[in-house]
């Protein structure tokens, strides 16, 4: 069952560090099955007040899948890059 897993950055702590995290993700993902189906790009909010900053949308063949990458060694070893930014990570599983 397909998994999704929708990120939202805002504050950004350290831009260097973010931008190193930024370049590395992906292959992290990419270890277990995942990969961006959206990251940034526009988007508008046709209800409600959610207004994100920078959204992703990253899809995993399962969510088992998705939470392994999340506690994956090779995804825990860059998470402390993105050190002082707000972050937002729900997975959604899919039927």
């Amino acid at each position: 069952m397909t998994a999704l897993l929708i990120g939202n950055v805002g504050v950004i702590g350290d831009e260097r560090a973010m931008a190193e995290y930024r370049e590395k993700v992906l292959h992290t993902l990419e270890l277990y099955g995942g990969g961006f189906m959206i990251r940034g790009g526009a988007f508008e909010t046709l209800e409600g007040d959610w207004n994100p900053t920078h959204l992703s949308v990253m899809v995993f063949p399962t969510a088992h899948l998705a939470r392994l990458w999340y506690t994956s060694p090779e995804y825990q070893a860059i998470v402390p890059l993105r050190a002082g930014t707000h972050m937002d990570l729900v997975l959604v599983e899919g039927e």
